[in-house]
């Protein structure tokens, strides 16, 4: 059986790249750290760290072990933090980042279930910029991410994207000039006034490619991070904009609009990005069954 304290030996000493470093944190002698290493290493059958002059590498071995002890050690942390929690409280504490780009009636649906749990949930909902969001899951602040797309590698940020669904594209206006565009539909959006999301949403690529395909060159003439600022534009009657279809009936009564027609090709996906490669955490766990089997089970897209 892995002994999780030479473990916890190991993963400070790799943290550190020394074993003299680390053994000033753990308040432990450099032989007794040397040693406890020694016997992990003996343990597993293999080397965990080769000498670079001073320092210490990790071999193919030690890295391996150092990313399942990254797991360990932060799955260790959350629970810690979530009993202390919630034995002051009584309730378990839910951080949530929303990227920007997400619609409001959108992540209230994805999290909603969350607040139904049998054990209390207090939320702590934050919105941000992907960016921002993910450099914060990195550091634990945050328990789950709800992104419209997956977790780049490039940032080089160790998380987890997990689906948790994908519907159509619609369009809608205001009922004059849904009238004058639905008929021809996707034809008579050549040269019409459109809204759309700005750069940063990623359905940006695809309907851009939609449209090229199409040969459709509409007129836009405004581009909003803010996907309510867009709907609010477009109930004064600024032009045409396009939102997820699963929320089309909440558009319709909340904007006084009418639907234009459906981009069928266009698939608009949510995620759940979060540290754990398998979901542990209740209410990450309720959102993420919700979302399939309730919001998006619908959908012709998913």
């Amino acid at each position: 059986m892995l002994n999780y304290k030479q473990l916890y030996y190991f993963w400070n000493v790799a943290k550190a790249g020394s074993i003299v470093r680390a053994a000033e944190r753990l308040h432990l002698t450099p032989q007794t750290l040397s040693g406890q290493i020694g016997e992990l290493e003996r343990a597993l059958g293999t080397d965990l760290f080769r000498r670079a002059g001073r320092r210490l590498e990790l071999t193919a071995a030690g890295q391996l072990a150092l990313s399942h002890a990254d797991e360990i050690f932060q799955i260790g942390n959350e629970l810690e933090e979530l009993l202390r929690n919630r034995s002051g409280s009584g309730e378990l504490p839910f951080r949530v980042g929303v990227a920007d780009v997400i619609p409001k009636s959108i992540a209230y649906r994805l999290l909603a279930p969350a607040m139904t749990l049998a054990e209390p949930v207090r939320l702590i909902c934050h919105e941000d910029k992907l960016e921002r969001l993910f450099a914060e899951l990195a550091i634990h602040k945050l328990d789950l991410v709800i992104a419209d797309r997956s977790l780049p590698s490039e940032l080089g940020v160790k998380g987890y994207s997990h689906a948790l669904g994908r519907c159509a594209l619609a369009f809608y206006a205001v009922p004059a000039l849904a009238a004058r565009y639905r008929e021809d539909f996707p034809r008579s959006l050549n040269a019409a006034p459109l809204l759309i999301p700005g750069g940063s949403a990623a359905v940006r690529g695809p309907l851009g490619r939609w449209f090229s395909e199409r040969g459709i060159q509409p007129r836009i003439v405004g581009e909003f991070d803010d996907t309510a600022l867009m709907k609010a534009f477009g109930q004064a009657g600024a032009g045409v904009f396009p939102a997820p279809e699963v929320i089309a009936g909440e558009v319709q009564h909340q904007y006084g609009v009418e639907v234009v027609g459906r981009a069928e090709e266009v698939a608009v996906r949510y995620y759940a990005i979060s540290v754990e490669r398998r979901l542990t955490h209740p209410a990450v766990v309720a959102v993420s069954q919700a979302a399939k089997q309730e919001l998006f089970a619908q959908s012709p897209s998913s």
